[in-house]
């Protein structure tokens, strides 16, 4: 123990009598460690956002959907018999009640209809829904509002249209309390809302849909004006179908309720349908690896960018330290003419680059531990003071403004213990290209 105590005192000794090169090598080390720390920190709160939006996309939801059988004998359109098949109001009362996992959970009931206002018409789909679609589906409104649980306590005719739908049937007006027909009946339009892009198994719905060309109305309200009975008549045929609900959309609130309440449904509506195949049970695996997956890409990623500063640093040291075992070639053969052997040198060489990394290694985690704090200066000018006011309401910008970095704090022992081996790796040269010197022909270096 004394020995080695006398070793790091030598050491520092070495070290303080170059105090510029000493600190100057040791910078390399700092910022090597702490771009580490920063950059995972950095990756760690973009990671956990993106995780976030993925998880808005649809990550925690079940989507059960209506699945029309295999035509027979039994239920041929063609013999003027309704197929009755899907999903029924008891199955979402079932589901509601039995599940404990459940957050929320959206009922929907969809029918293609022609709409009309005055003299101008459009095919569009309408969709009997709760006040939770709007969230479900990430919609956004342009004007007025969505339907509200009042609206469907009392079925009352009102309607939110889409952005699609409000500019064919009011082009130069704002349709906002106007009223347009949908087959029989006619709605007040109490909202509409923003155009947005199809999409596909992203938030309440199962495959790629055009959010533009709907008409919402209350689910009870579409139940007694349109009904559960569907009846299309073309060139001659005829065909009825009754649905009373297209899809359920479940919500639950956590990654890994996901599969286990999919089985749950799956167990409770194979009791209500048997031997029926008139419905799926869809969970979004796709979302769901990608949540899991992002942080460890992240991760790697942004450590591998990050290590390479180390390595920077661990050259830097392999540079100095070889100067310095030039500059001592007369100390190395005195000390082996002393009785030194080859291990002491190396020993010593070995323990001044370790007091190198090490410091630098202590000093890079406390500035990492600072990286939130200085991440949110730099986010307060850059949002102030670079970007335009336009800029800072761009998806870029507020990406930008959103981000919030997230020490992870196996990243300090880690990137303190590769600094530290790196200074190993990279101070073994030098040691033995000093514990290797001929003594004598040290002694006669000038």
């Amino acid at each position: 123990m004394s020995n080695t105590l006398r070793t790091v005192q030598l050491a520092l000794k070495s070290l303080m009598l170059h105090k510029l090169r000493s600190g100057l090598t040791m910078l390399g080390i700092v910022f090597g460690v702490y771009s580490v720390i920063a950059m995972l920190a950095i990756g760690e709160g973009a990671s956990l956002q993106a995780q976030q939006q993925v998880l808005a996309l649809g990550a925690t939801n079940v989507i059960v959907v209506s699945k029309k059988p295999p035509l027979d004998g039994s239920n041929n359109a063609n013999g003027a018999r309704v197929l009755q098949y899907g999903l029924l109001r008891s199955d979402y009362r079932l589901l509601v009640e039995t599940l404990p996992t459940l957050l929320g959970a959206v009922p929907i009931r969809e029918i293609p209809s022609e709409t009309r206002y005055l003299q101008k018409q459009l095919n569009a789909r309408v969709v009997g829904c709760t006040a939770d679609y709007l969230d479900m589906n990430r919609l956004q409104l342009a004007r007025g509002r969505f339907i509200t649980d009042q609206d469907q306590s009392q079925m009352a005719n009102v309607a939110v249209i889409a952005s699609d739908v409000a500019d064919t049937l009011f082009p130069f007006e704002d349709p906002v309390g106007k009223s347009i027909q949908v087959k029989e009946s006619r709605y007040k339009v109490v909202g509409v809302t923003r155009a947005r892009t199809a999409s596909a198994a992203i938030g309440g719905s199962l495959s790629g849909q055009d959010f533009n060309k709907d008409i919402y109305i209350p689910l009870r309200t579409c139940e007694v004006r349109i009904g559960d009975l569907v009846v299309n008549r073309s060139s001659g045929s005829f065909s009825a179908e009754q649905v009373e609900l297209n899809q359920i959309t479940l919500r639950v609130g956590s990654v890994d309720d996901v599969l286990p309440t999919a089985e749950a449904v799956r167990e409770s509506l194979e009791r209500t349908h048997r031997n029926k195949q008139d419905y799926d049970v869809v969970v979004p695996l796709e979302l769901l690896r990608q949540a899991n997956q992002i942080r460890q890409i992240f991760n790697i990623v942004l450590g591998s960018i990050a290590a390479i500063s180390l390595v920077v640093g661990g050259i830097g040291i392999m540079n100095i330290m070889l100067a310095t075992v030039t500059e001592r070639t007369r100390e190395i053969g005195i000390r082996r003419a002393l009785g030194a052997r080859q291990s002491d040198i190396i020993q010593q060489f070995l323990t001044e680059t370790i007091v190198l990394s090490g410091s630098g290694g202590l000093i890079g985690v406390l500035f990492g531990l600072l990286t939130p704090f200085a991440f949110s200066g730099l986010r307060w000018f850059v949002l102030n003071f670079v970007l335009e006011a336009s800029a800072t309401d761009s998806p870029t910008g507020r990406l930008f403004a959103d981000l919030h970095p997230q020490i992870a704090w196996w990243s300090l022992p880690v990137a303190f213990g590769i600094s530290v081996g790196i200074g190993i790796a990279f101070g073994i040269y030098p040691a033995r290209s000093a514990a290797r010197m001929d003594p004598i022909e040290a002694l006669r270096h000038e």
